[in-house]
């Protein structure tokens, strides 16, 4: 199933997005799904600390991640 959802997210994303994947198995990155309320895997982090619903119920869901971000760059405001 994670396979499915990286597969998904990189065909998704746009040129400038950073798409990272990370390893579940590391304690730093175990701290970091906890601090963003992640309680389960596969589970889509979009811009820094917003958690996709994309991947609840039966797996990822192509149009979820669309209307939730996915594929389109961050605007970031400038001073």
């Amino acid at each position: 199933m994670c396979e499915e959802v990286v597969e998904l997210v990189k065909s998704n994303a746009c040129r400038s997005c950073d798409v990272e994947v990370r390893d579940m198995d590391d304690p730093e990155v175990i701290s970091l799904a906890k601090s963003l309320g992640i309680r389960s895997v596969p589970a889509v982090v979009i811009t820094a600390s917003e958690l996709a619903s994309c991947c609840t119920g039966r797996g990822p869901d192509e149009a979820v991640l669309r209307r939730e971000g996915i594929g389109q760059p961050v605007q970031l405001a400038t001073p």
